[in-house]
């Protein structure tokens, strides 16, 4: 059987970490990269088995390649604190680990995202692919501010089995959300194109139409709907943001960018 280390970056997910690495209780060593929490988070890991390091936050994607690197076996699974492996895929990943020869550098895995406590099946939600299993030495951390993924230098194939992801349990949650991602988005997008007072509307619309009617938000219920809105405004407030810092001084742009890693 091939060891597996688990990934995990962190800051202040006391109500989440326990049932994450209960989830994967059945790996061969868990890592804990923790910038800063002030709740229970790390004392919470390390009651678990997690091995536990502080580092200062210095970005999502140069959290996770740091996690990465710490990581002492072969294989390695990547998650977020508020994911849960769902007994299925911990039985594909083992099955995948106790071959002799195993095809692929990586694989790719579906996400069960919740909307306010119901699973979202449409929106362009599910299954939502992403790389997460691959070897440690072929795999790096994509430098994208937000959504970064991981880059795996081989073939990629698909597992069976599902990741639960609880991001958004309220709308208030949800709305943070929305203007941290929107302002490491805008950065991003920053020096693509200059921002005219219509893609405030525009874009918007379009993404609320793209996720409710193309990609069956509707099929969702209430929750679906709201989530659609959600992502609308999302674009709106990102456009505005960039709109915004197309006309700032240079110097205060590199100043905002800085503080808002």
């Amino acid at each position: 059987m091939k060891k597996i280390s688990i990934a995990i970056i962190t800051r202040n997910e006391a109500a989440n970490i326990g049932d994450c690495l209960r989830s994967v209780a059945w790996a061969d060593e868990i890592v804990v990269v923790d910038a800063g929490s002030t709740d229970d988070t790390a004392a919470i890991c390390e009651k678990l088995g997690a091995r536990v390091m502080h580092r200062e936050w210095t970005g999502f994607a140069d959290q996770k390649q740091f996690a990465l690197e710490q990581c002492s076996h072969p294989w390695v699974l990547s998650l977020d604190a508020d994911e849960r492996i769902r007994p299925e895929l911990a039985l594909s990943i083992r099955q995948l680990l106790a071959q002799e020869r195993v095809a692929a550098e990586g694989y790719r895995i579906a996400r069960r995202s919740y909307f306010l406590g119901r699973w979202i099946r449409h929106c362009g939600w599910y299954p939502g692919y992403q790389v997460r299993l691959f070897r440690r030495d072929r795999t790096r951390v994509s430098r994208s501010r937000v959504h970064e993924g991981f880059l795996v230098d081989g073939a990629v194939a698909t597992l069976t089995g599902d990741i639960d992801h609880y991001s958004h349990p309220t709308l208030h949650d949800s709305l943070g959300k929305l203007n941290r991602y929107s302002t490491l988005e805008a950065f991003d997008r920053l020096e693509r194109r200059r921002v005219h007072g219509y893609d405030f509307l525009t874009h918007p619309l379009a993404a609320f139409l793209r996720k409710y009617i193309a990609q069956g938000g509707f099929r969702d219920g209430m929750a679906g709907f709201l989530l659609c809105w959600v992502s609308a405004l999302l674009k709106m407030v990102m456009y505005m943001k960039i709109w915004h810092l197309q006309h700032l001084p240079a110097a205060e742009v590199a100043r905002r960018e800085e503080a808002s890693r």
